[in-house]
């Protein structure tokens, strides 16, 4: 094991830096190029390759986001940031390192195979191929990079409307827009990337309307994710299981990377939206007043703050051997209900054509509970050492359905399907509906993966 070890350390220091891929023939097809209007695929929470550079030796550029192998310690060592009030922006811990998103492949590589490396390539680990499998489907059907195919990932730990975030999207569609001839772009959003667009369209209305012509949300939390973004204030958020999770970033070090970045506390369940049974969070506590006795507390998931903050208020990390408070951070929270006017203010241009796809048929967290009767919690702060028990309602497995569809805008189309959240990005019945409403067909006879999944309904 121990040379086994040295071997792949060994490789890894030899490809670092380079950006290897698997093969992918090229589109164009027997179809007319110039007839494509182009498509821009925008990312979601974690999907996007991150790289830290130093300020201090400009050659240094080191993937940090995905990393399978050596994931938790570079994590730490470069992700963990800290939410500066002034500017509205995450800041690395380390003065000396910036987080950048990097532009290869028109930028589609940032958003492909989220880590691109031999191991990923010899293993075909499937949970981190992001868009791959629908960049293929698009090339096929005669999209070319750089022409009528272009990709937008982003730092997803910064806010959704901050203002690099706005003006790179304007630049991107720009470019696309020009790039195709003067045609207008159909953006295809999957998660959080929705609510960056909306962000986009909201704040940036006539840009948006001058060039986008069609968007494509999948599976986006268009009124928050309840279960899934309460908890992973408290416990952290974990992106894969089972044997897959050793190789990757644990809980607790991305929970400390969570609890500063606006981003999730942008995807809290909305106040203000009417949910069919509003979701809750439990706590069963020890009542010291009634010798201990276990009593079950009761928080609506929408106004959690002073859960958060009792439960977060011990909370630390060690960083170059320094120790750094990480309680519930008020000011981030304070712009993320900016965030949330801005969503609830965002108006479709009657120009640009909506279709919205969502998950269905899978167990969806919504109601979190800590503790139990025969376990109860003693001080709040326990709860964030504590495994969480689930109330589940039908989605993709994140989003639940209800959120999904809750869009607020005036839809070509809304469709259900049988997925769950990662798993629409290479659905191929997601794949016949996206090629559907883009008018287009493939070239080629590529033989795909089969598709499980099943159309369950479609909402005019």
């Amino acid at each position: 094991m121990l040379l086994l070890g040295a071997g792949v350390r060994l490789r890894l220091r030899v490809l670092r830096g380079r950006r290897r891929r698997r093969p992918r023939r090229r589109g164009g097809g027997g179809g007319e190029e110039g007839a494509r209007e182009p498509v821009l695929l925008v990312s979601g929470m974690g999907g996007s390759v991150l790289h830290a550079r130093r300020r201090s030796k400009p050659r240094f550029d080191l993937r940090v986001w995905v990393r399978i192998l050596l994931a938790n310690a570079d994590f730490k060592k470069y992700l963990w940031s800290l939410y500066n009030p002034d500017t509205g922006y995450v800041e690395p811990l380390d003065d000396d390192v910036e987080i950048v998103v990097p532009e290869d492949d028109h930028g589609l590589f940032a958003i492909d195979i989220l880590d691109p490396s031999w191991f990923v390539e010899i293993t075909h680990l499937s949970m981190v191929y992001h868009f791959h499998d629908m960049i293929d489907m698009l090339v096929d059907c005669g999209y070319k990079k750089g022409t009528t195919l272009f990709g937008f990932g982003y730092d997803f730990r910064q806010s959704n409307r901050i203002d690099k975030a706005m003006v790179g999207l304007r630049a991107k569609l720009e470019t696309a827009y020009k790039a195709s001839g003067g045609k207008k772009v159909n953006i295809i959003s999957h998660s959080m990337g929705g609510l960056l667009v909306s962000c986009f369209m909201s704040m940036n209305h006539d840009i948006f309307e001058k060039y986008v012509n069609k968007w494509i949300c999948i599976a986006c939390p268009f009124q928050g994710a309840p279960g899934c973004i309460n908890d992973s204030l408290l416990t952290g958020l974990q992106f894969v299981y089972g044997f897959e999770s050793f190789f990757f970033v644990s809980r607790w070090v991305m929970h400390q990377l969570l609890v500063e970045c606006p981003s999730i506390y942008e995807m809290l369940p909305n106040p203000h939206f009417k949910w069919k049974q509003a979701p809750i969070v439990q706590v069963w506590r020890k009542n010291p007043e009634k010798d201990g006795i276990a009593e079950l507390v009761l928080y609506e998931a929408t106004d959690c703050i002073s859960l958060f903050e009792e439960a977060l208020r011990n909370n630390e990390l060690k960083y170059n051997g320094k120790t750094i408070a990480l309680p519930f951070n008020t000011s981030v929270f304070k712009w993320a209900t900016e965030t949330r006017r801005i969503l609830d203010k965002a108006e479709l241009p009657d120009t640009v054509s909506f279709y919205n796809i969502y998950g269905t048929s899978y167990d969806t967290p919504y109601d979190v509970c800590y503790g139990s009767e025969s376990s109860p919690v003693g001080d709040l702060s326990e709860v964030c050492h504590t495994m969480p028990v689930y109330t589940y309602v039908d989605g993709d497995g994140t989003v639940p359905k209800e959120s999904t569809m809750a869009d607020g805008f005036a839809a070509k189309e809304r469709v259900g399907v049988k997925a769950d959240h990662r798993g629409l990005l290479c659905d191929e019945n997601v794949f016949e509906l996206l090629k559907k409403w883009l008018g287009v067909k493939e070239e080629s006879t590529r033989r795909r993966r089969p598709s499980k999944s099943k159309v369950m309904d479609s909402v005019p």
